[in-house]
């Protein structure tokens, strides 16, 4: 019955595979959603008749499409095509054209979305009750806060309303309501996602971040939206990595007796030494470390240069109209107009020699393990006073993004008091595959309901072990397993590792020339596309410039995308070498190339 199927990622597939339709799934969620009867939950949900229009678009299931038919949530300060975008502020709205780049790679990869989450107004809280729509409830315990800014994105997930959501991270907005709604909360590497069609709070510390039931499934979605964005000034072309065992002796940093801060909530304390204890019986080397320093960085987000970031968003609407925004957060951003350039260019100077002295603290170290929240806050709490629990909730936050760290908040067991347990293990930029396999840690042997469902986490499946010294290329003709080129990739030491395809947007020729045959791969979405049978070889990173110093053009080595939303260097072709190339994208395999060839001779 669908009414007791978790909407994992992989839960869903399964039920694709085994005949469930999309339009079914939607059923369910507006089934799902009626249940929950909460309607702060979304500025704007999609019809549900143009949602079983789009599922139903999706045609027969394919499994190639790393996302199909998984419904997903969005920000609403995070553009979709004919949706109108607020950013939590009825007088900011408009309607984008197109979608942010990040949308438009989820739904290309098969995913629907199913509308627009509620958050605290232009971003600005960790409380998620800054909205003029209406506060969402916490999935888990409608007293506490349901976490923000990305409040909405974090409460439907709780509610296993969704498989994952997008959000987005300044300040800890994509890892407090993860704590709070005991799910999984990814804030990428800054640049990893693009931020093209996203409403800014600070655009040099802003990330979209991924909410989801479990690790697998944050790392899932991550790996179709990331992506380098030209259009976006601060993409960067990162390297994707896939999660893989990690070491048992890693050494992660956790801040000391003397500066790690409960407010007092001593079963918040005791869950965290627990956890720590987990890790430790991990094999991981714990090491207590001042966190004084990292203090002083989160300080600079709301005292420094970094709030009048955000006023910059905003500036014209606060000289039209100030009353339009809540009271609370145009106190905070209006304290930028008592700011000068020279006040910018000394908290970035301050920021500089504050980053210069934590260095060696953090140097010896793989990673940090902090407590995601230090404490619990209610409804009553903010209502009673606005600022200070808000301010608190950012005590293991606010200083990740200004010091370029990626993170992830995780699930743990629950406290004694039956509250969600959750740590966050960071690590520095580029590090997204490390902190995710380490988290994946706490959901082994871990007795917990995932969200506020009543589905026990399970433990995930066993990583394959770290290869630190090869890499991975795909190759998809005369280099595969025995055909004339293949010595070229064993005599350097190359270990096949399996088979697999790329994504439903290539093309692939049979290129003019030879003998030997030679196939072309070339990126091009289009209707004539499709999908590409692959071997994974695994070569010494020590031969990899000799292999490649032998390629001829018009191939070359890039980066190709796989149909599990991954990607990996292979072979690829220039354009400009298909002259007198034959089209082979409909038989989708070199081998199926040659068998016909030699039935044909």
């Amino acid at each position: 019955m669908l009414s007791t199927l978790p909407f994992t990622i992989n839960a869903l597939r399964e039920a694709y595979a085994a005949g469930t339709r999309p339009e079914d799934i939607i059923n369910e969620i507006f089934t799902r959603l009626d249940a929950v009867g909460d309607p702060g939950i979304f500025i704007h949900l999609r019809g549900h008749e143009d949602l079983l229009a789009e599922a139903r678009a999706l045609g027969p299931y394919d499994p190639a499409l790393p996302l199909w038919g998984i419904p997903f949530a969005a920000k609403d300060n995070i553009d979709v095509a004919g949706v109108e975008t607020t950013a939590g502020c009825p007088a900011y709205a408009y309607t984008p054209d197109t979608d942010a780049f990040v949308i438009a790679q989820l739904r290309a990869a098969g995913a629907l979305m199913i509308g627009k989450a509620n958050l605290d107004q232009f971003a600005t809280g960790l409380v998620g009750i800054r909205t003029p729509y209406g506060a969402p409830l916490n999935a888990v315990d409608p007293t506490i806060v349901p976490g923000g800014s990305s409040g909405g994105s974090a409460v439907i997930v709780g509610h296993g309303i969704v498989s994952f959501s997008l959000g987005t991270d300044t300040a800890g907005s994509g890892r407090v309501p993860a704590a709070l709604n005991n799910i999984v909360g990814l804030k990428p590497t800054l640049g990893a996602l693009s931020a093209s069609g996203v409403v800014p709070a600070c655009r040099t510390l802003d990330t979209v971040s991924i909410f989801a039931l479990t690790v697998d499934d944050a790392y899932a979605a991550f790996a179709v939206a990331r992506g380098y964005d030209a259009a976006d000034a601060y993409s960067k072309p990162l390297a994707h990595q896939n999660m893989t065992q990690p070491a048992a002796s890693l050494r992660i940093g956790i801040p000391d007796a003397k500066s790690i801060e409960f407010f007092g909530d001593t079963v918040q304390q005791a869950a965290f030494e627990r956890d720590v204890a987990a890790l430790q019986a991990r094999g991981a080397v714990i090491e207590p470390i001042d966190f004084e320093p990292l203090y002083a960085i989160a300080r600079m987000l709301y005292e420094g240069a970094w709030v009048a970031e955000r006023y910059t968003v905003i500036a014209d609407l606060l000289a039209r109209t100030p009353d339009a925004l809540h009271p609370v957060t145009r106190q905070i951003i209006t304290h930028a107009e008592s700011m000068s350039a020279a006040d910018a260019f000394t908290g970035i100077y301050r920021l500089a020699e504050l980053k210069r002295a934590a260095e060696p603290m953090l140097a010896g170290l793989d990673m940090l393990c902090v407590p995601t929240v230090p404490t619990f806050y209610s409804v009553a709490d903010l209502e009673a006073d606005p600022v200070t629990p808000n301010s608190n909730n950012g005590t293991y936050t606010n200083f990740v993004n200004l010091l370029d760290m990626c993170g992830i908040a995780v699930p743990t067991a629950p406290r004694t008091d039956g509250r969600p347990g959750s740590v966050t293990v960071l690590a520095c930029a580029g590090q997204d595959a490390l902190v995710a396999s380490v988290a994946r840690g706490f959901e082994h042997d871990c007795q917990r309901m995932m969200g506020a469902t009543s589905h026990p986490i399970a433990p995930p499946a066993p990583l394959p072990t770290a290869q630190p010294d090869t890499i991975e290329i795909a190759v998809c003709g005369a280099h595969m397993a025995g055909l004339p080129l293949n010595w070229q990739l064993t005599d350097l030491g190359g270990v096949f590792a399996r088979k697999t395809q790329t994504t439903s947007d290539y093309r692939f020729y049979a290129l003019a020339g030879g003998p030997p045959a030679r196939p072309g791969l070339v990126k091009a979405p289009g209707a004539q596309a499709g999908s590409v049978a692959l071997e994974i070889w695994r070569l010494p990173k020590a031969a990899f410039g000799h292999f490649v110093a032998g390629i001829p053009a018009p191939l070359g080595i890039g980066t190709v995308d796989l149909s599990d939303g991954t990607g990996v260097k292979g072979f690829v072709c220039e354009h400009a070498g298909l002259d007198g190339a034959t089209d082979i994208t409909p038989l989708a395999d070199w081998r199926a190339f040659l068998a016909q060839q030699s039935v044909q001779a």
